[in-house]
């Protein structure tokens, strides 16, 4: 990303859930093409957390704590960036979470669990950050959604419908602010080594066979699932949202990053 083209100095960028995984490598591939980040999560530690590997990449970056299903925890956030940087350029809206079961075994809880963050969050956030990006006429807001958010999964019909629902937010909203110099994309990660699929409570070990390892089970849906039989990475994800962050003519889209999974 040292083309010109594709620099951000003088940015101002926001990333929840931006403290470890792919919002960590989101951070800080913005940082490293020029923007001062924001970094937001659930505890300040975890912001701090993510802050650390922006700066070890020689970026700048300051923590913020936000609730992301909670209005005016939100808004506080808001308010802060307003406050210390007068701006706010880029958003990506990246807090998650996920949990597996069945569609039977689900609970009510463990669905509006993750319909809360998935997707209420990028409802709040959005709503905030264009009240703010109205002001100086330009903004990029991007949302992270899924692979899961373009084909239903086994075990995430709840997490397949908030990122389904991510899309189609962003998308709506992307034809609201098209003439206010503000994009709104939907960003797609395929399979991506974090803990949604690494270890024996995540895909990779729910979906091992009898007998097989989690990691014989993740290097087999590797080679199943994606053309290219390679895991995207957390990098790779950062490198989308640069591209998306640069481009003024490129909205309303849910770009997947999945090694050819998905059209």
């Amino acid at each position: 990303m040292a083309n010109s083209q594709f620099s951000l100095k003088g940015r101002v960028a926001l990333v929840t859930g931006g403290g470890r995984g792919i919002g960590a490598g989101i951070a800080v591939a913005l940082a490293q093409a020029g923007a001062e980040l924001v970094i937001a999560d659930y505890t300040m530690a975890l912001a701090e957390e993510g802050c650390a590997s922006v700066k070890a990449a020689g970026g700048k970056a300051t923590a913020l704590q936000v609730d992301v299903r909670r209005p005016e925890s939100v808004k506080a956030m808001i308010a802060s960036i307003e406050m210390q940087h007068g701006r706010l350029d880029v958003a990506v809206n990246n807090a998650g979470i996920v949990s597996l079961g069945s569609v039977t075994e689900l609970t009510v809880e463990q669905w509006d669990d993750v319909l809360d963050v998935n997707l209420r969050g990028v409802f709040l956030c959005t709503q905030a950050e264009i009240d703010l990006m109205r002001k100086a006429q330009f903004g990029r807001v991007i949302n992270t959604a899924s692979i899961a958010g373009k084909t239903g999964f086994p075990h995430l019909s709840h997490y397949s419908a908030s990122k389904f629902g991510v899309i189609g937010f962003s998308n709506a909203v992307a034809k609201e602010v098209a003439k206010e110099g503000i994009t709104v994309n939907a960003l797609c990660p395929g399979i991506v080594g974090t803990g949604m699929w690494r270890g024996e409570t995540g895909l990779s070990g729910k979906w091992a066979l009898p007998g097989e390892s989690e990691e014989a089970s993740w290097e087999r849906h590797q080679a199943s699932f994606l053309p290219q039989g390679v895991a995207q990475t957390s990098e790779d994800m950062g490198q989308m949202c640069v591209f998306l962050a640069c481009a003024p003519h490129v909205t309303g889209q849910a770009v997947a990053v999945d090694g050819g999974f998905s059209l």
